[in-house]
């Protein structure tokens, strides 16, 4: 046994093991005298050696296939006894640091083997922006994705397993709601009104969808660029960040068929429990007790009848369903030299854990790639997805709050409209089940290019790229007499959007002695259009015609539409630059027009960055350094913008209206908007974003411990935001280049090989990013924006309400501070002193966008088992709670346990009492920080001999469990979804939510556990 070292995340510990970690394959460099061929037990002796010659302790050499091996003692030397019988036995030589060997043992019995430092990660191709580079030479800021996170984790959406995984991207869910989309931020929100989100691009070209079209099974690779250095050369898309996704390709060899599924059941986490019949009871007497009214057993007339048979609903149970999750994958690729293929196709099906929650998603895939001739190479893609999450749905918000004793079903069975008469704002939270609804998005892409390799000019090479997508979008509605609407309410919605782009790429590489030089120039052309109509009717003679007949509805239908088109001209130039690998140069200009721009303003605008790197272990005085493996310094400047508002808001818009004139009815324009279209600006022009990135790349003890660290510095000038205009003028505001945002931040992400022996290994990777948002300039005056909660020198999306003190309680006097305060009512700090209570006492309380968010994956690895475990948090985000703020009806809704109350018995501080109605709306900012569980993967890879008697290439077989649990001080459902309601603005929005049965949108949805078992196969 020999002494080692466990080193986590940076700490060195005593352990003692057995032998060394594996590292990578490679040809081998050995020596070995020649015996006779084994019949019994053989053992075999050698030395391991690193590049210098010297004797490598602690390297391990394994037979392959099987669990047994040794390590090298202090001299480098080792003995491994072979079994007899053992079918061409062959040896895994490996050291942390060091390139993995295999070689075949044959009749030899005494090895020399000379190990290589491991320069995979510098040499490892990495995808930027239009082309590729040698990792070690990128100068700008582009993470890879772990490839782990693309498998074995059970998501719909792709986005869902970067939650937490790479420093600099937050992604939030948004909504437990099948198929729903997450929200993806890349170094913070750089703009108020206009789009924040990334720009993605799939195999080289704009992906006019979203990443729930994208299957991922489909996925080869994903980079994200973060700096202005490799986001400029997309210039107005790129300011928001850039996702590249490669998808998989065809490669020279046999047929390879792949099967990749999963499946498993999903509950409800973090769930909040309604009160039961003797609770909800409880709750109302002390709310009559505290109003000082006549007291009743139950607030309704219609409840009494269950009270005294001491019948209860309990009414989560009734509209939640076991849900379900499923994925099933089928692939084929292959090809020759000069024919290359990658076809697949997919099904995936959510089962929701509320009823009629359901979402499905069929896609097919079609890459292709040929060789012509030596300098003509041509290839296509093909794409379809159908997403379909069409269906009536039952309602989670309206079934939390009504009482045990309401009535579910009438006598007939069908569901009662009012559950508890003579109520009616409360309806029944099934009736959304009884609704026709249908919702479905059918996305087709296709992708074609042709690449010229002149001979005559080794290194130049002429690309084009041709894209075309049409997405269309189909909704329809109808709500009849079985859910409460006696005359039929029908809606209609048809979208389709249709987007082209073409790019000429001319690029040329060249080296001359320790010069490289990269060139790369871009034409391009895109368009975008877009129609939707829109149409609603009622009153409908029956039920059985609905959406399918719209116009047989008796009062009229109004009927809408609205048609769009934007279009994007561009020039680029980049040139990398490297003089032997060790100092690099990168400069990037891109020009870009725009049509959504007015006829006074510069419809063009140029996006320049540099980048400059320095290898400093490529210099003579790191050269085989033991200790530091690797560093780099990386420095970037540079522009990007963002076009963000839509075409025509430059022009201004008239509405038409009817008028008496001279007796009878005219026609007339008046001032004012017409769908999207308000009082035009023809001087706006791009926002724009200058960021500079300063970081330092490493690797430490034999590459045993990597990472980067980051800091950025980006500011947005010239905001896309409303100006408020004297309403004399027919409008009440005007879009205007004005404001100014920064974001600054640090990243870090660190991989460690934590211990690593011929049959067990640890590693962990983890990654913290601190992001500090900030306005600087709104409107050029200095002054804050309190409607909008926007002030200068805060983060955007702030809370800004009371500061909460506590309750008032019995024998308490408000006195002129709060003159109609009585016990039970919230205090509030009277901050400016004046002796009362107003608007005037309002405050930055903090903010949703989060202080630091992070993530941590340890993996273990035991012969062919892996656990794998990944932890998620984010902190520091505060957030209004509209499950604290629900309007409880005079006392008569039943909150959730977990919402307690004052009374005079508890004296609680934090709570008010049932009488407390909420007039200055306070919104109950709370602490929505969490840390969570994310997920854990065991899975099983079989071994060789058994799938050479399998006949199959590759079998895995896997456990995963996702958002398997939460720390959070958050009271509701989960604390990372968006509320649309209640920001110290009171809780009418509340209540509507919980009034429409048949949206289902209300955004109180639980976050999902998920459990599934996993296969991967291949066949030889």
């Amino acid at each position: 046994m020999q002494a080692k070292s466990i080193l986590l995340c940076g700490a060195l510990l005593p352990l003692t093991v057995a032998a060394a970690p594996l590292s990578h394959a490679a040809s081998p460099d050995w020596a070995g005298r020649a015996l006779t061929q084994p019949t019994a037990d053989v053992t075999i002796t050698g030395t391991v050696l690193d590049e210098k010659g010297d004797g490598m302790p602690g390297a391990t050499i394994v037979l392959k296939g099987t669990s047994l091996g040794t390590s090298t003692d202090a001299d480098g030397k080792f003995s491994l006894r072979i079994p007899d019988g053992t079918a061409t036995p062959t040896l895994v030589i490996s050291s942390v640091g060091y390139v993995k060997q295999e070689l075949s043992v044959g009749s030899r019995t005494t090895f020399s083997i000379k190990l290589a430092p491991n320069t995979q990660d510098l040499n490892e191709v990495v995808v930027v922006g239009y082309g590729t580079q040698k990792r070690s030479d990128v100068t700008g800021s582009v993470v890879s994705v772990p490839q782990d996170r693309l498998e074995k984790i059970p998501v719909p959406n792709v986005a869902q397993a970067l939650a937490g995984a790479v420093a600099g991207v937050q992604v939030t869910s948004g909504s437990g709601v099948p198929g729903s989309q997450s929200s993806i931020q890349i170094r913070g929100v750089r703009s108020i009104t206009a789009n924040t989100d990334p720009y993605l691009i799939v195999d080289g070209v704009p992906f006019p969808g979203n990443l729930n079209d994208i299957n991922p099974n489909d996925i080869a690779s994903i980079e994200i660029l973060k700096d202005a250095s490799s986001t400029a050369i997309y210039g107005t898309r790129g300011s928001n960040g850039v996702i590249l996704i490669s998808t998989k390709r065809g490669k020279t060899g046999k047929p390879q068929i792949r099967y990749a599924g999963y499946a498993g059941p999903e509950y409800m986490v973090n769930k909040l429990h309604p009160r039961n019949g003797a609770e909800y009871v409880q709750k109302y007497a002390d709310f009559v007790k505290q109003r000082g009214i006549t007291p009743t057993p139950v607030p309704y007339l219609g409840e009494v009848d269950n009270y005294n048979a001491g019948r209860e609903t309990n009414w989560i149970d009734l509209i939640k369903q076991q849900g379900f999750i499923q994925d099933h994958n089928l692939s084929m690729s292959g090809g020759t030299d000069d024919v290359k293929y990658f076809v697949s196709g997919d099904y995936f099906k959510q089962r929701g854990v509320i009823k009629g929650f359901d979402y499905q998603r069929i896609s097919l895939r079609s890459n292709i790639d040929a060789n012509l001739t030596p300098w003509l190479r041509i290839g296509t893609s093909a794409f379809y997805a159908n997403n379909d999450d069409g269906g009536g749905r039952a309602t989670l918000g309206l079934a939390q709050v009504l009482s045990p004793y309401g009535t579910p079903y009438n006598a007939d069975g069908t569901y009662t409209i009012y559950p508890t008469p003579p109520e009616q704002l409360v309806v029944n939270p099934l009736l959304g089940l009884t609704t026709t609804r249908q919702s479905r998005i059918n996305q087709l892409t296709g992708t074609g290019y042709a690449e010229v390799s002149p001979t005559f000019l080794p290194g130049l090479k002429y690309r084009v790229n041709a894209t075309y997508s049409n997405r269309g979008y189909r909704f329809a509605n109808y709500a009849g007499r079985a859910a409460g609407d006696l005359r039929g309410t029908a809606q209609l919605v048809n979208d389709e959007r249709q987007n082209y782009t073409v790019e000429n790429l001319l690029i040329y590489n060249k080296d001359f002695d320790k010069h490289h030089f990269d060139l790369t120039a871009l034409y391009s052309a895109q368009q975008n259009s877009y129609f939707t109509t829109t149409e609603n009717a009622s009153g409908f003679i029956n039920d059985q015609i609905g959406f399918n007949s719209i116009g047989s509805g008796s009062i009229t239908p109004t009927i809408s539409s609205y048609s769009e088109r934007r279009a994007l001209v561009s020039q680029m130039a980049r040139l990398n630059y490297n003089y032997d690998s060790r100092y690099l140069f990168t400069v990037t200009a891109r020009r870009d027009g725009s049509s959504v721009f007015g006829v006074n303003a510069d419809k063009y605008a140029l996006f320049p960055s540099v980048a400059l790197g320095w290898n400093v272990t490529n210099e003579a005085f790191l050269k085989d350094n033991s200790t530091v493996n690797a560093l780099k310094l990386r420095f970037s400047y540079g522009t990007t913008g963002n076009e963000g508002i839509n075409p025509y808001q430059t022009i201004t818009g008239l509405t038409l209206g009817q008028y008496a004139y001279g007796g009878v009815a005219a026609t007339a324009l008046r001032a004012g908007t017409i769908d999207r279209i308000g009082l035009g600006n023809s001087n706006l022009k791009w926002e724009q974003t200058t960021s500079a990135n300063f970081a330092v790349d490493f690797g430490f003890l034999k590459n045993r411990l990597t990472g980067s660290i980051e800091y950025y510095d980006a500011q947005t000038k010239d905001l896309l935001l409303n100006r408020q205009i004297p309403i004399i003028s027919g409008y009440s505001s005007v879009l205007d280049n004005i404001g100014k945002v920064q974001n600054r931040g640090i990243e870090f992400s660190l991989t460690t090989a934590n211990v690593q022996t011929a049959t067990f290994s640890w590693s962990t990777s983890l990654n913290v990013t601190a992001n500090r948002n900030k306005i600087l300039d709104l409107y050029g005056n200095g002054a804050d924006d309190i409607g909008n909660r926007r002030f200068i020198g805060r983060p955007l999306s702030a809370i800004y309400d009371y500061r909460m003190v506590g309750v008032w309680q019995t024998g308490e006097s408000a006195g002129t501070l709060d003159a109609t305060a009585k016990p039970g009512d919230l205090k509030f700090a009277d901050l400016n002193g004046d002796g009362k209570i107003d608007s005037n006492d309002r405050e930055y309380l903090g903010t949703t966008l989060p202080s630091y968010t992070g993530g941590i994956t340890n993996t273990f690895t035991y012969k062919g088992l892996s656990l794998r475990v990944f932890i998620q948090t984010v902190q520091g985000v505060l957030k209004s709670n509209p499950t604290l703020n629900l309007v409880d009806l005079g006392g008569r809704f039943n909150a959730p346990r977990e919402v307690g109350y004052w009374t005079t018995e508890n004296a609680s501080q934090d709570r008010p009492g049932l009488n407390y109605y909420n007039p200055r709306g306070y919104a109950y900012p709370s602490n929505a920080s969490f840390t969570r569980l994310k997920d854990v993967t065991l899975s099983y890879n079989l071994p060789a001999p058994v799938l050479e008697k399998l006949k199959l290439g590759t079998v895995s077989v896997y456990v995963s469990g996702r958002n398997l649990y939460t720390w959070t001080k958050w009271v509701g459902y989960d604390p990372e979804q968006n509320y649309t309601a209640g920001n110290g603005t009171g809780n009418v929005d509340n209540l509507t939510s919980l009034a429409n049965p048949g949206s289902g949108s209300n955004p109180n949805f639980p976050q999902l556990a998920t459990y599934v078992f996993g296969l991967n196969l291949s066949l030889r």
